[in-house]
């Protein structure tokens, strides 16, 4: 059914807004701040659509989601056909309707947003996904005949679940191998449940199995096994290492090793695969919040998922410390400003020089310099420089470290063809995702570096059609 207004009378209707927690009732639990558009609300949105001839949203998107046709589905009430549709790119649809930064995206590429808001395609896919998952009707997409070819894909985060969900579809038998005990990767350890619920990822992890993928958890590649043992004693045709960027980076001043100082990943890992969130239900593997004052030190979005999990753990007072403007942060809009109303007090221009401890090692305080801007960097945002005699102390009882990651170099190191650049990183081909290893690619953050979901979404179906290009014509 057609869209009865006119593209004039579309741009009149404002971008319906989605529905969510208070911030004083959210502060105090894990359930997930976003609580999904209705019916009305999805209908309305989906109307906004200008159905663009060329729709520069698709271009957008890394893995091609087609827009314009699952939103019509959308405006005309066939809310299962629309979620089936968005399957056809995307196997994690209710998970990147949720996390993805669609702002810099599909919508960033909205044409709508020239003028007036984009369309909330994010709401809207969520929307749809969430309507299949309740319904119990998720349009899998078929499978081709088998191939008879067997692929080992090592890591279960976006990368290698994207490429997973897309060689089974062209009839490979796809086993995932993950290193922990629950799949998912960092969709599991990294983001919190109140941005993405873990039972959403056990569900599209589900529709993978029910696709034909395979999982086996608890295999340390590198460790149980090696990439070489994997193409020759276990009969893989190829292998996809999509480990990711896990390796926390650190600030490498004094007082890094006190008590009471973490990385992001250590600390997320701990709230979020080992259910410290469910304190007492579970005891609380991190150091306790409660009544304390904490600061995470970073401006991404693991900055932010950090911090806005310590005040839900009981923080005293929550500072986000930032050594650039708040303007050069690389976290979502909507983190902020979430994070902003639950009362995270933001110290931007603000770098720690050193963490200050008692006679037990103990975390006691944090001596900080102001910074003013200068120049672009290599980022292509301006510098942080020091202001002379601008240090003070913080006090603080816990700090959390979240400026980045790199690579884990376990498959590297025990994979000695396989070349790496100065980072760390795996070399592969930008167009193919080979490594220099015939029968090995690579894919997501072990190739970029630390990136979004998408991103790596994105790489993963790359992989998955240079893949199957090799298994069919063995070239290299």
């Amino acid at each position: 059914m057609p869209n009865a207004l006119t593209p004039k009378d579309r741009t009149k209707i404002p971008r319906q807004k989605m529905p969510e927690q208070e911030p004083q009732e959210r502060r105090g639990n894990f359930q997930e701040v976003n609580l999904g558009l209705d019916f009305a609300l999805a209908k309305q949105e989906a109307t906004r659509c200008l159905e663009c001839a060329n729709p520069k949203c698709v271009a957008g998107c890394p893995v091609g989601v087609k827009v314009k046709e699952f939103v019509a589905l959308v405006l005309d009430g066939k809310y299962l056909e629309a979620a089936a549709k968005v399957r056809e790119d995307d196997v994690l649809p209710a998970i990147t309707g949720r996390v993805c930064p669609q702002e810099d995206q599909c919508e960033g590429a909205c044409v709508l947003g020239k003028k007036f808001s984009s369309v909330a395609i994010g709401y809207l896919e969520r929307f749809v996904a969430d309507y299949e998952m309740q319904t119990g009707q998720v349009g899998l997409p078929a499978n081709a005949p088998s191939t008879g070819k067997r692929v080992a894909i090592v890591g279960s985060g976006p990368a290698g679940l994207s490429c997973a969900g897309d060689l089974v579809q062209k009839g490979h038998q796809v086993r995932v191998l993950e290193a922990l005990h629950e799949i998912g990767g960092v969709l599991i350890y990294g983001i919190p449940e109140f941005r993405l619920p873990k039972e959403i990822v056990r569900q599209e992890v589900d529709n993978l199995r029910r696709m034909g993928v395979e999982f086996e958890t608890d295999v340390v590649v590198g460790q149980t096994v090696t990439v070489d043992e994997l193409l020759t004693e276990e009969g893989y045709n190829a292998v996809l290492v999509a480990t990711g960027a896990g390796l926390p980076h650190f600030l490498n001043i004094p007082g890094e090793h006190l008590c009471g100082v973490y990385s992001a990943n250590e600390f997320l890992t701990r709230v979020n695969l080992m259910k410290a969130y469910k304190f007492p239900e579970y005891d609380q593997p991190v150091f306790d919040c409660r009544g304390k004052d904490v600061a995470v030190v970073g401006g991404g979005n693991t900055a932010m998922d950090a911090i806005r999990s310590s005040v839900r753990l009981g923080a005293r007072q929550a500072y986000l410390i930032y050594r650039r403007s708040e303007k050069e942060m690389p976290a979502r809009i909507e983190e902020v400003k979430h994070a902003r109303e639950e009362g995270v007090e933001f110290m931007t221009l603000t770098n720690p020089v050193e963490f200050l401890g008692d006679d037990k090692g103990w975390l006691g305080a944090a001596r900080c310099q102001k910074m003013e801007l200068g120049p672009p960097d290599e980022s292509g945002r301006r510098r942080p420089v020091p202001i002379p005699n601008s240090e003070f102390e913080l006090p603080l009882q816990m700090v959390i470290v979240a400026v980045g990651t790199s690579g884990n170099p376990l498959v590297q190191s025990t994979t000695p063809d396989l070349k790496t650049n100065r980072h760390g990183y795996i070399e592969a081909a930008g167009d193919t995702l080979k490594t220099s290893k015939k029968g090995v690619f690579a894919a997501g953050d072990i190739v970029t570096g630390g990136a979004t979901v998408i991103l790596a979404m994105g790489a993963g179906r790359k992989a998955a059609r240079a893949i199957d290009a090799y298994l069919r014509d063995g070239q290299w």
